[in-house]
């Protein structure tokens, strides 16, 4: 009787494992798929087409190389407008007859960028959609296409086995300084508030992660031993819920990602600091074709 109850306590087990485990999986592939099409939407990365510097002063705007910023070939009309940049302000003024727009109106000249202003206006002709991005002292045309090549020709991203042995419970160590130094791919360093570190177990061993805050979420980049072998040679990115009362949250590293700048030249990729270069091969998360 004793055995007939261990074979089927085992049978029991084995169920709500393997019943576990296909509810992982399922979560894990539901979250890839929408991941995807956040890549192919309008404020994914696979539409981006440029990253155009403004000079202080007037910059002229349009198709033809003579502009001081210039716009894919056939995007626009060759002499389209200007871009006036003055103590962190940015005008755009289009030539009559041009029908560009800002949020969805009709506009012949608006601001599309103000340094005392938390909105970022979208500025759109044909299949462009543009906004300024500002990186330190620079400001620049973040140029998308909705109908970029990019995205059909985009198949999905190739990624490890999802394994839940990579997602593990940390625990928030608050930081002394608060502060992280960041460097991004165009060299700019710039200090960022951290809530602290995330200490967690892997392997046997511990190790620990610096994070920072986007919105309602801990994010953090790092790097590991894959780190330009199968997965993205700079590092990838991996968000986190906010830690609980007790300074508790859960890293899952099957939900790795890459960064921006494994989809496109025009993006402005953070990097990872030295602290968070993960001395062990994280394979989870997603992979990178080089």
């Amino acid at each position: 009787m004793t055995r007939l109850l261990c074979f089927v306590f085992a049978i029991i087990t084995t169920g709500i494992n393997s019943s576990a485990q296909d509810a992982y999986q399922e979560e894990i592939r539901v979250w890839d798929s929408t991941r995807h099409e956040f890549l192919k939407s309008e404020n994914g990365w696979l539409n981006l087409v440029g990253l155009l510097w403004l000079s202080e002063g007037k910059n002229s705007f349009g198709s033809d190389p003579s502009n001081a910023v210039v716009f894919p070939a056939g995007s626009v009309v060759p002499k389209a407008g200007h871009f006036d940049l003055h103590n962190g302000v940015v005008i755009m003024t289009a030539k009559p007859g041009i029908a560009i727009t800002v949020n969805g109106i009709k506009k012949s000249s608006a601001v599309i960028h103000h340094k005392d202003s938390t909105t970022l206006p979208v500025a759109a002709f044909g299949s462009l959609r543009w906004t300024i991005k500002k990186s330190k002292d620079k400001y620049g045309i973040r140029l998308r296409d909705l109908k970029s090549p990019a995205i059909s020709a985009f198949k999905g991203i190739e990624r490890f086995h999802a394994d839940p042995a990579w997602k593990v419970v940390a625990r928030l160590e608050k930081s002394g300084s608060g502060g992280i130094s960041i460097t991004n791919v165009l060299g700019q360093t710039s200090e960022h508030a951290s809530p602290g570190k995330l200490v967690f177990n892997l392997i046997g061993k511990s190790f620990s992660l610096e994070t920072m805050t986007e919105g309602d979420q801990l994010f953090i980049i790092f790097s590991d031993e894959t780190s330009g072998t199968t997965t993205y040679p700079s590092g990838r990115y991996l968000y986190a819920a906010k830690p609980d009362r007790d300074g508790y949250t859960t890293l899952d590293f099957n939900k790795a990602i890459n960064p921006p700048c494994a989809f496109t030249e025009f993006a402005t990729c953070p990097l990872p600091p030295k602290q968070n270069i993960l001395p062990i091969s994280i394979t989870a998360g997603e992979k990178y074709d080089h």
